[in-house]
């Protein structure tokens, strides 16, 4: 009987495909990023902010915002176990910076400010423009107790926004504070400070609610403070089942616009035709909501400055009784006050109540920068860009690894969402140039031309050889085309006999192409012959003008 041999099984070919929730960034994505980052990297370092780098993992005991009660703690990160330790990749720049800020307490001076930019990780599931790994870049100052820490740092963030290219009229930077809302409940008698433990899980839905107030309204806020709500799918969110007392008070922070719209409202009233300003504020009052008049609003005498007294005086009338609210507000007037000192008025920084920010660990002062201008969403409709960073101040995050509170403010910028604005105003990735391509005529000749390279990066100029295969000349000069070079440089022995050199002006070249009639191409001939002598200023002289 014969015997039969297997035939082997053929190795199966991996896909070439990106992971889930995960992307690549190609050559000027990746040079748009850098650029916008250096920009604010100098910012930074202009107020005094030292650069951080921590290491991508670290444990999930040092991490410890993600620890749940199961056997493997990977709730919101990637986390695998090594010699009986959890590891975990950082899923922000913050909890890395509490470890540093305690590792090193008697190394670093006092406060601490830093700045950090790199990838983060979440372990959470993807969804459009929602993905695994992005970019942050912070700025934190660590150890000051002092509210003028987190003015800096709205400061900071204005000249940020606007080194990158956001013009002032583009953005606002809103400031609130967390002392302020915990008087809110307090008020409203769901936070009790005595036992914080208290109404915690209606605390949670309130906070959740009014965060969403952009998306929900006002009502779909209030349904949420009541019984609970049903959205478009049918589908309905359990809510905190509070009482109508309790609603009332919270609604009037939740609604805190409309009643600084009214108030101002009043005070034109009251004033008649003797004040001109007060009547231009009240145009401005029934405004305000529209985005093609924010320009307008800018150019209206003391709207933002009376605003933001207004909106003072309204929340410490909400937050009377509360102690803890009221020195949420004085810090916001202080905050306002120490800004406007700097020349940073409420036409770019301002107060206001609708800043929440999810994050549990916030204590105090509360931001956010928030892009005004109109885009179109993918169903044709005109809506906000809306929030690029946010931050505040979280004075309980170095006390988990020292025991005893360390105040810090910080803010993170969200990169691919100002990468992003960018690009909507005409100030994306662009195809970076490309290097000078010396062409191969002669195989037997390679050593000349990585002399011209040679010569001409030792001028500053980006150049490569062509190193494919240079039987056909034309794919020479497609693979210059793919590359966006400026420049290709042809020497045949002909040339070499003469000392001289072909030059091709690719940019000129281009553009004869897409307009020129031939008689103007003739006239303006994109390739021509020169002194090998004379490659680098030639080569110069046709960047400079392109």
């Amino acid at each position: 009987m014969a015997k039969t041999t297997e035939k082997p099984s053929k190795q199966r070919r991996p896909k070439a495909e990106t992971p889930k929730g995960f992307r690549d960034y190609l050559g000027s994505e990746v040079t748009a990023r850098k650029a916008m980052l250096d920009k604010i990297a100098a910012v930074y370092h202009r107020y005094g902010f030292d650069p951080l780098e921590t290491s991508a993992v670290e444990t999930v005991e040092a991490l410890g915002k993600f620890l749940p009660d199961v056997d493997r703690p990977n709730e919101g990160v990637f986390a695998w176990e090594e010699d009986k330790d959890w590891l975990a990749l950082r899923y922000d720049l913050t909890a890395p910076l509490a470890r540093v800020a305690a590792q090193y307490r008697n190394d670093l001076p006092s406060p601490y400010r830093r700045y950090a930019m790199g990838p983060v990780w979440r372990n959470e599931k993807p969804g459009p423009g929602r993905f695994r790994q992005f970019y942050q870049c912070d700025a934190d100052t660590v150890g000051a107790a002092s509210v003028a820490a987190d003015a800096e740092i709205c400061a900071m963030l204005a000249d940020a926004l606007e080194a990158v290219g956001i013009e002032r009229r583009d953005y606002v930077v809103k400031v609130n504070n967390r002392k302020v809302l915990n008087g809110v409940m307090e008020v409203a008698g769901i936070l009790d400070p005595s036992d914080p433990s208290k109404f915690e899980a209606e605390r949670g839905i309130v906070l959740r609610a009014i965060d969403k107030l952009d998306r929900l309204g006002v009502e779909g806020v209030r349904a949420l403070l009541g019984e609970g709500r049903k959205d478009e799918s049918g589908d309905f969110t359990k809510g905190a089942r509070l009482g109508v007392a309790e609603q009332t008070v919270l609604m009037q922070f939740v609604d805190a616009s409309r009643l600084i719209d009214e108030r101002l409202k009043q005070m034109q009233e009251t004033a008649g035709d003797e004040s001109p300003e007060l009547r231009t504020l009240a145009v401005g009052a029934q405004l305000r909501g529209n985005l093609r008049f924010r320009s307008i609003l800018g150019t209206l005498p003391g709207w933002d400055e009376l605003r933001n007294k207004v909106t003072i005086q309204i929340l410490r009338d909400i937050v009377r009784a509360s102690p803890s609210g009221l020195e949420g507000v004085a810090e916001l007037e202080e905050i306002a006050t120490l800004l406007d000192a700097q020349g940073y008025g409420p036409d770019r920084i301002v107060i206001d109540p609708s800043v929440v920010r999810g994050l549990g660990y916030y204590t105090g002062p509360v931001f956010e920068a928030e892009l005004t201008f109109e885009i179109t969403d993918e169903k044709g409709r005109p809506r906000q860009f809306g929030s690029v960073a946010g931050g505040g101040r979280y004075d309980d995050l170095v006390k988990r690894f020292t025991g005893q509170t360390v105040p810090a403010t910080g803010v993170s910028i969200g990169v691919d969402r100002l990468l992003a604005a960018l690009a909507a105003k005409g100030h994306g990735a662009k195809a970076d140039p490309g290097p000078v391509v010396v062409t191969v005529m002669d195989r037997d000749r390679m050593a000349d031309y990585q002399a011209m390279v040679g010569t001409l990066r030792a001028a500053g100029i980006r150049a490569e050889v062509y190193l494919g295969n240079p039987k056909n000349f034309g794919n020479q000069l497609k693979y210059a085309d793919k590359r966006n070079s400026p420049v290709a440089i042809i020497q045949g022995a002909d040339e070499a006999a003469r000392g001289m050199v072909q030059v091709k002006d690719l940019i000129l070249g281009a553009k004869i192409a897409a307009s020129a009639s031939h008689e103007e191409w003739k006239s303006q001939p994109a390739q021509y012959e020169v002194p090998l002598a004379d490659l680098v200023a030639t080569v110069r002289k046709i960047l400079d003008a392109g």
